[in-house]
């Protein structure tokens, strides 16, 4: 706070108690309704990154909740700002991120009054948040934000919007109100570990099962997820496997998946929800005798399957959940000498071996090709960040690509949130190579996140697949209505990578699949923020089967 203005403003006590709490960075948009917050932000140790669309900011925040476990914190205006920002909110949400959503908002004492850019921001933004609402006292602030920034992390990770009128952030604090901040313990959250009973009763159904799937949701699929199912599965001997695409069974990074899910006999849900990516727990996607297990911090979960075949259920937080089994199999590995674990695992990591041969026209990659280029290269740059956005040409990298890291649009299906990744991931690690797989539908959302990148001096690679055309409805077009009424989905084949150059970034356009490797190498030297603008052959996303093997 300035001390010359004496009492603290409202911008001055949501900025402080921010810093308070532990948030590094602000993802942001000016505005009219938040320059009160741009001018109490001078002096503090909170990084600023000011990008180009509202939406982009929220996308970075969320990549950055996803990539930290922190609380991913967006500024945006009011009006069409937070409208802007809003959706961005339902990729959050469906990708369990921790975000806080700050909009700058009409000033109370002219609500009902025809005021500037008057709107209800609360109400539009609660279907897509834990938690929405409008500050409403200049002396509650400190409480709004801790609580929010609370409510984000706790139970099912996710985002919340709090709305911050400008004449609270223009007014001063009460004589009577504290100078001190909310302590961190006030944005503390109480970690639901399961009891252990639960943890008994979970650990007795898998050893009566005899073929279990451990399946998680998307908190659990970040780097500490990960590594929980991982020990987990080695404690107990039973597949543990993340869920985070909206392909669901057919996610491309579980190969085979949907075989082995359809012969499970018991399906443990830690964190994940029944839904649409299950097949809703139907047959012939889950075999009607199979019985379920749900630990899960939202009790309503429950309730979606069905009791005749729901065998236990608790309610805790998926990651302490997966710690506690895994402490509870110490000693005891029932499914270790049984073939299933091998038979999933190997389910999982089947890719079709024509793949190796296939090959664009000419002038053309396959996104095979295009995926074996960028594997290869960060193979050669260890510790980098994937991120693989797009509808059809964003499953290829998740088939063929692996990296320590990796950031997908997540359960909504969501395209266009590529770019803003790519520069959260960069902030969040200024070592590794960060590289971005995208399609050119996706790539206009965002394309001038270019110039926040070259601003800040953030660099990464885009690789655009460009097919010149929205490829995933062309080929549900051409699937449900035949090649004769696939229309309008068509794009030009434009020079995304003179967009990029002329933007103060580092381009190249690649037609062959001999040159990308050397395209790659050059983008990463550039030190610069590059687009790579492949021109590829127009396919469907991979739906990987192994092929029926007959028995005489």
């Amino acid at each position: 706070m300035d001390q010359s203005r004496g009492r603290p403003r409202g911008a001055d006590i949501v900025v402080e108690t921010l810093e308070r709490l532990g948030v590094r960075r602000i993802f942001t948009l000016s505005g009219n309704h938040i320059m009160p917050i741009f001018d109490a932000l001078l002096g503090t140790d909170i990084a600023v990154v000011h990008v180009r669309q509202e939406a982009a900011c929220v996308h970075m925040a969320d990549a950055w909740g996803r990539l930290t476990g922190e609380v991913g914190v967006a500024l945006v205006t009011g009006g069409q700002g937070q409208t802007n920002g809003a959706a961005a909110l339902f990729t959050a949400l469906a990708a369990e991120s921790p975000v806080l959503l700050l909009s700058g908002h009409a000033g109370l004492s002219e609500l009902g009054r025809g005021a500037f850019q008057e709107l209800a921001q609360a109400d539009i933004a609660r279907p897509m948040t834990k938690a929405s609402w409008t500050a409403a006292a200049v002396d509650t602030l400190a409480d709004d934000v801790a609580r929010a920034l609370r409510i984000a992390r706790a139970g099912r990770p996710g985002p919340v919007h709090l709305s911050l009128p400008v004449d609270l952030l223009e007014a001063q604090a009460p004589v009577a109100l504290s100078a001190a901040p909310p302590a961190p313990a006030e944005a503390a959250i109480r970690v639901g570990a399961p009891g252990a009973d639960l943890v008994a009763a979970v650990a007795a159904e898998l050893g009566r099962a005899q073929r279990p799937l451990i399946l998680c949701g998307p908190v659990a699929c970040g780097a500490e997820g990960r590594a929980r199912m991982a020990a987990l599965e080695a404690a107990s001997g039973v597949p543990v496997l993340g869920m985070e695409s909206p392909r669901g069974l057919n996610d491309p990074s579980l190969g085979a998946f949907a075989e082995v899910l359809a012969q499970a006999d018991c399906l443990v849900l830690v964190g994940k929800p029944l839904d649409f990516t299950l097949k809703f727990g139907e047959a012939p996607a889950v075999a009607p005798a199979c019985r379920f297990v749900v630990v899960d911090p939202d009790p309503a979960l429950v309730a979606r399957v069905d009791p005749a075949r729901l065998a236990v259920s608790g309610t805790a937080d998926a990651l302490p959940t997966l710690a506690a089994l895994a402490g509870s199999c110490a000693g005891g590995r029932p499914h270790a000498g049984t073939d299933w674990p091998a038979t999933v695992r190997a389910a999982v990591a089947y890719r079709p071996p024509d793949w190796d041969d296939r090959r664009g026209p000419e002038g053309r990659l396959h996104p095979v090709e295009l995926c074996r280029g960028v594997a290869a290269f960060l193979d050669r740059h260890p510790g980098g960040t994937l991120i693989c956005d797009g509808g059809e040409i964003g499953q290829w990298p998740q088939a063929l690509v692996q990296a320590p890291r990796r950031l997908i649009n997540g359960v909504s299906g969501t395209i266009g949130a590529s770019l803003p990744f790519a520069l959260a991931a960069r902030l969040h690690d200024p070592a590794g190579p960060v590289v971005a797989v995208l399609g050119d539908g996706t790539f206009g959302f965002h394309m001038a996140e270019f110039d926040t990148a070259v601003r800040y001096g953030l660099p990464f690679i885009a690789v655009v697949g460009n097919d010149a055309r929205w490829n995933a409805e062309y080929q549900i077009q051409l699937r449900q209505y035949g090649a004769a009424r696939a229309r309008h989905c068509d794009l030009l084949s434009s020079r995304y990578d003179r967009v990029v150059t002329a933007l103060g970034g580092h381009g190249a356009l690649v037609t062959r699949a001999e040159d990308l490797p050397g395209a790659l190498e050059e983008a990463q030297a550039s030190g610069l923020p590059a687009c790579l603008n492949v021109l590829i052959e127009s396919v469907p996303a991979p739906v990987i089967r192994r092929p029926k093997i007959s028995v005489p």
